[in-house]
């Protein structure tokens, strides 16, 4: 149920090939925004002025589900009428332009630099919330990771842990039951939908405060059921960390 996935090996060596890539100076080539791809100078953050102005950053929200609001609320009518099982939602931006073309790149074109700026964006608003004792990528089921190659949230995930100098455990937690795609669902339906997915890997010692990272959240019903099986395995508090929050 947890056995590793074996990735064609031309396909990890492309991959590999295009992260040295992108990796190299940007002195090579012309530096072009992630969001617009206008001409930006090279060194600096991947996002040209205008991109950067318009970040819509979520800062008026439900401490509980991360809905936008007009002002910031510990917890929403929704939530107060059915208390989620995650403690706090920091989702860091409204699911807007240029969010809607930069997570499009990473989770769809296998874009890492994407992936980078956003976690950078991320660990910039994320710094003063409550510090978990590890991150937890929400994981793909294997045949799904098998088929796109690469784990989105696990590229998120990864330069976050880094920036905030926090333990990433993407050991802990799998997706064991392949589901229909959320997006053809309705709320309910998504619930079900979800029923039984995720389960904690058995004899690991487990953090007692985690935060699951995720790309996007619409609903929340997969972030509420992968918060369920780690809480009846003995977690304490489950947080969630989201790049964008659609309203």
């Amino acid at each position: 149920m947890f056995s590793p996935v074996n990735l064609d090996l031309s396909s990890v060596l492309s991959r590999l090939v295009l992260r040295r890539l992108a990796a190299l100076p940007g002195r090579l080539w012309p530096a072009h925004c992630l969001g617009c791809a206008a001409t930006i100078a090279p060194g600096g953050r991947d996002l040209c002025p205008t991109c950067t102005r318009d970040l819509p950053w979520n800062r008026c929200a439900c401490l509980r589900c991360g809905l936008p609001m007009l002002k910031p609320v510990e917890a929403c009518g929704r939530c107060r009428r059915r208390p989620p099982p995650l403690t706090e939602t920091h989702a860091v931006f409204r699911y807007e332009a240029p969010l809607d073309r930069l997570l499009p790149r990473l989770k769809f074109h296998d874009d890492l630099a994407a992936g980078r700026l956003c976690a950078d964006l991320m660990a910039e608003a994320l710094a003063g919330a409550a510090r978990p004792e590890a991150v937890i990528p929400l994981p793909l089921h294997r045949r799904r990771l098998r088929a796109r190659g690469f784990d989105q949230t696990l590229e998120l995930a990864r330069p976050l842990a880094r920036n905030l100098a926090l333990p990433l455990r993407d050991d802990l937690l799998a997706r064991v039951r392949e589901t229909a795609p959320q997006s053809r669902l309705d709320a309910p339906a998504r619930r079900r939908n979800l029923k039984g997915a995720f389960a904690v890997r058995p004899g690991i010692a487990l953090p007692a405060h985690v935060a699951l990272i995720d790309d996007v959240m619409t609903t929340g019903a997969t972030l509420h059921a992968a918060a369920d099986a780690l809480l009846r395995a003995g977690v304490a508090r489950v947080d969630a960390w989201v790049c964008a929050r659609v309203a």
